[in-house]
């Protein structure tokens, strides 16, 4: 559509009187009222970027392609379908009409009750306008929507009778009414109107079809729901000839016939869908717990989910794999991260996201970039449990990351990454909260069937997110005619998995994961995290208005706090080395434990197995032997048993009799007999040592490669510093520098506040009386490019003192320093110094202008003052 017919769509030249039919779209908009505007605004936000200098151009702006198409978006399938049953109608098309053709002959209680509506939905998103018994489809949507060869319509429906005479010759029109039984008319226009009537005419059309044999009728029942072109030989069988004779096919091109659009609405009933859906499916239940179970089991999930973030970014304290060139963590990394974690890769996946969605993860930025925790994780890690799932549901719940797609590909072929580029899509925050607030439509305990979840979220937005079909390679693709009979064979267009239908699957499987959904239930803190009411009174009841996020995850986090195991602040010691932690330890108690020994087991309770290397780990942190002992001793509720106890102090005997230092690395004992025996180990040759002195040993290898060889060798060194001191090193040493979580990354722009709403709406008001305003003629009127006034200066001048004087309102044209023209309606009260100041009804506010930008005024017509 060019910029004229959008002008024409959009433009009035005159305001319409009172309770006038609006003759466009501007009009109509501009008998909405504030309220209406404003829902306009908030169902098509892009609407807003800028915000419209008057209706006019809200109008125009609504009328644009790349506008319609993301309004289009956003309808459900039943007003969808209302839509494209528009664009097949004639335009206007009164509302009987419409009717007719979604409810078909017999007609339909559920469509009936249900247009109203979709028409409502349609006139406020502005792409329906117009009275009842004169709708209209705004000309972008039906040229999007109108069925082409191009672009075949949802519906399948072809052209019309006059679309596809359009390029026939008047002699062959005239055997067309011939052949089905008109009298011959003296233009090719009055003979395409008669056969226009014949096909809808039931009673005649049913007479004509009578007549038909039953190939005849066969080939028409394979075009009747679409593809409704057909391809033909040279020599067409006999069928075939009847009905292209008759009109029931018209040529497209010398191989191929199409269906007239008013022949398909008569073999359908006057249906213009096959299958019209004026009820969104219900989302039903697959089984039933008591809410208590599910809570139980969700509060369960959502502690492990817990300890999973917590051992994984433990993982790599010390830094986690290299980022990769563009972006991301490598597929063997994510592996490897998996076989840690003892899970899938596809979750293992989510919860590396999920870390990086909650800011506890990031790069280091350095030259050789890493992954390592975040300051913010140590912060997280002294939260109390519930708060810690909190600041992760919240984020979650939000961000634009989809999990999912790693392992896929983007649109040139390359593999999505974990924690890379490309993972971003618009769509998943919103599908989220839907599937949530599905769930939360099913009585408390009640697990929902996935699939009926999916039927709902493609019938609430059929087309967004969506794969394109694959269009047919021609018209005569669609359907294919056999040389003897002219019978053809549909083929419908391939339809991919919708992106919507994805997410919305991730979503339930990570929802169980976080302890959103306990057996496929909703449980009751994602209620209050949904800000939903909940089955029981056990929060404060101010659910009535929409709060904050974090306000919600508090809320969440409280109830999910009692439904926690409670910390425990010991442990049983066993003879078998190992200790078993009843329940999750406190904070203090499980880092110190984390050290000095290895988890062997998990699950309702911990098991942690203690080896020479964990008791070495804890020595290297600091601890001496003596502190390890009072420490086992003050939080095991069972003895120390005698083979842990010799464990350390053997540990702590050899731990530090060798040093390691950097020369480029040497060793160092006070027992040069050690030294020796190193030397003749065959282990050690690929450390290249060699004896300096009786108690020193140079190495060819930097100092931390000569800790790892001595350690598998056996030692148990202690790395020191230039000085000769000990080093001591902790396990949570690395962390990146401050670091922020990532933003969402919307589709679009966001829905505009209350406040922003109030003050667009008041401003396009505004400018429209600005525009719309009567103007006195001047008694020489002078030419002006874009509409502005234009008058000398010293014209100028002695209107708005005029004005100022007698306190009357004038219309002026405004140029500002960037060059941008506009035109207000301006009350004057002061003119001075080159400046007029005075109350600006387009702004709503005074405002003061200089006189030489001002390129002309005009006064304001009686009634307009």
């Amino acid at each position: 559509m060019g910029i004229g017919e959008l002008d024409r769509e959009a433009h009035v030249p005159e305001a319409t009187s009172a309770g006038a039919a609006p003759r466009t779209l501007a009009e109509a908009l501009r008998a909405r009222d504030d309220e209406g505007l404003a829902a306009l605004l908030r169902a098509r936000p892009d609407l807003l970027s800028p915000v419209p200098n008057d209706l006019t151009q809200l109008a125009t702006r609504a009328g644009t392609r790349g506008s319609v198409v993301r309004a289009l978006e956003r309808l459900d399938r039943f007003a969808l379908q209302t839509a494209e049953a528009l664009a097949v109608a004639p335009d206007p098309a009164p509302y009987p009409v419409l009717l007719a053709l979604l409810a078909g002959d017999e007609g339909d209680p559920a469509i009936e009750a249900a247009l109203p509506g979709a028409v409502a939905l349609l006139r406020e998103q502005a792409l329906v306008w117009g009275e009842d018994d004169r709708l209209r489809l705004v000309r972008t949507a039906r040229e999007l929507l109108a069925p082409s060869a191009q672009h075949p319509s949802p519906t399948g429906l072809g052209p019309t009778v006059a679309e596809a005479t359009a390029g026939m010759s008047p002699g062959r029109v005239q055997e067309i009414i011939a052949a089905a039984g008109l009298p011959a008319t003296h233009d090719p226009v009055s003979a395409v109107a008669a056969l226009t009537e014949l096909f809808t005419d039931r009673a005649r059309m049913g007479a004509l079809l009578d007549e038909a044999s039953p190939e005849a009728l066969s080939v028409l029942d394979r075009l009747v729901w679409g593809p409704p072109y057909g391809e033909v030989t040279a020599n067409p069988a006999p069928p075939v000839r009847w009905l292209r004779d008759r009109g029931l096919l018209l040529p497209v091109s010398a191989r191929t016939m199409v269906l007239p659009r008013e022949v398909a609405l008569h073999l359908r009933g006057g249906r213009a869908h096959r299958a019209p859906e004026p009820v969104a499916p219900v989302v039903e239940v697959a089984r039933e717990y008591r809410p208590q179970v599910v809570d139980s089991a969700a509060a369960g999930q959502a502690y492990t989910a817990l300890a999973t973030v917590e051992e994984l970014l433990k993982s790599w304290d010390q830094g986690g794999p290299q980022v990769l060139r563009a972006g991301g963590m490598s597929v063997r990394d994510l592996k490897r991260t998996a076989a840690a974690l003892d899970v899938t890769e596809e979750v293992a996946a989510f919860w590396l996201e999920l870390c990086f969605g909650a800011g506890l993860l990031a790069s280091d930025g350095e030259a050789d970039e890493r992954y390592a925790p975040t300051p913010a994780y140590d912060d997280w890690l002294d939260l109390p449990p519930a708060e810690r799932w909190a600041r992760l549901v919240a984020p979650w719940l939000t961000a634009t990351r989809a999990p999912g797609l790693v392992g896929g590909q983007d649109a040139k072929g390359r593999t999505l990454a974990v924690l890379g580029p490309d993972l971003d899509r618009g769509a998943a925050p919103e599908v989220r909260h839907r599937v949530l607030e599905l769930l939360a439509t099913l009585p408390p305990g009640a697990a929902a069937d996935p699939g009926t979840v999916f039927a709902r979220l493609r019938w609430e937005r059929p087309t967004r997110g969506a794969a394109q079909p694959v269009p047919p390679r021609a018209p005569q693709a669609a359907a294919r005619t056999d040389e003897t009979t002219g019978t053809g064979t549909g083929t419908r267009p391939e339809v991919h998995d919708d992106l919507r239908s994805r997410l919305a699957r991730w979503t339930l499987a990570e929802a169980e994961l976080l302890g959103l959904t306990g057996r496929g239930a909703l449980a009751s803190p994602a209620r209050a995290l949904l800000n939903l009411p909940l089955a029981e009174a056990s929060m404060p009841a101010d659910h009535g208005g929409r709060v904050e996020l974090s306000v919600a995850a508090g809320r969440a986090a409280t109830l999910l706090a009692p439904l926690l195991p409670e910390a425990v602040d010991h442990v049983l010691l066993q003879a078998d080395l190992t200790a078993v932690a009843p329940g999750p330890l406190r904070r203090p108690l499980a880092d110190a434990l984390a050290v000095l020994a290895d988890v062997e087991s998990k699950g309702g309770a911990t098991v942690y197995r203690f080896t020479p290397g964990s008791v070495r780990r804890a020595l290297d942190s600091g601890r001496s032997a003596s502190d390890l002992h009072d420490f086992l001793a003050a939080h095991s509720r069972t003895p120390v048993p005698q083979p842990l106890a010799y464990l350390i102090d053997d540990v702590a005997r050899r731990h530090g009799h060798l040093r390691v230092g950097a020369a480029s690395a040497y060793v160092r004992c006070d027992d040069d007999a050690v030294l020796g025996e190193i030397l003749a180990d065959r282990r050690s040759a690929a450390l290249g040592l060699r004896r300096l002195a009786p108690t020193v040993l140079a190495a060819q290898t930097d100092p931390a490669s000569l800790l790892d060889g001595l350690r598998s060798m056996g030692y148990a060194p202690a790395a020191e510093s230039a000085e000769g001191d000990v080093l001591v090193t902790r396990a949570d040493a690395y962390r990146t520098p401050a670091r922020t979580a990532p933003a969402p990354v919307p589709e679009g722009p966001p829905v505009p506040d209350t406040t922003l709403l109030g003050a667009a709406v008041k401003a396009i008001r505004a400018g429209d009386r600005a525009a719309t305003a009567v103007r006195k003629e001047p008694a020489a009127p002078v030419a002006s490019a874009g509409g502005l006034p234009r008058t000398s200066a010293a014209e100028t001048l002695a209107t708005v003192q005029a004005a100022a004087m007698t306190g009357t309102a004038v219309w002026i044209g405004y140029v500002n320093a960037e060059g941008a023209a506009s035109q207000r309606v301006i009350a004057p009260v002061r003119v001075e110094g080159g400046f007029v100041t005075g109350y600006d009804h387009t702004a709503d506010e005074v405002r003061t202008y200089p006189l030489h930008r001002i390129t002309g005024v005009a006064e304001l017509a009686d009634d307009q003052v």
